[in-house]
């Protein structure tokens, strides 16, 4: 079995989501994701795991999202994954992807339950 995280490890909770899966003795898979964001297609297919819209896996708060006027309601998906796929500080983070299924490590114990 793969288990995948999508890590920065700037970032306290994927730091303490990458520990949690450690100390049970998982070794993941990391994307270090802001070197090598996920394209459109990747996004899509973990937003279906998620079960979540685009809206709902960004980073609200970061100045990209009101640069870019990401609120705006009238955008499609396929905007707000674009942006994205070009602005990766947006995806929210750590994504953890395991058998066929995703969730995000906020808290870090959610992860938990896709293992």
């Amino acid at each position: 079995m793969t288990i995948r995280i999508l890590h920065n490890p700037r970032c306290s909770k994927s730091r303490a989501t990458l520990a949690l899966l450690q100390e049970r003795g998982i070794e993941p898979e990391i994307t270090l994701y802001l070197d090598t964001p996920p394209d459109a297609s990747e996004l899509k297919t973990i937003l279906a795991r998620l079960g979540v819209g685009p809206r709902e896996l960004m980073r609200k708060g970061e100045k990209e999202y009101r640069e870019l006027g990401l609120g705006d309601e009238a955008l499609t998906e396929d905007q707000l994954i674009a942006a994205m796929v070009e602005n990766p500080r947006l995806i929210e983070r750590p994504i953890v992807l395991a058998n066929g299924r995703a969730a995000i490590g906020r808290p870090p114990e959610s992860v938990l339950s896709i293992l």
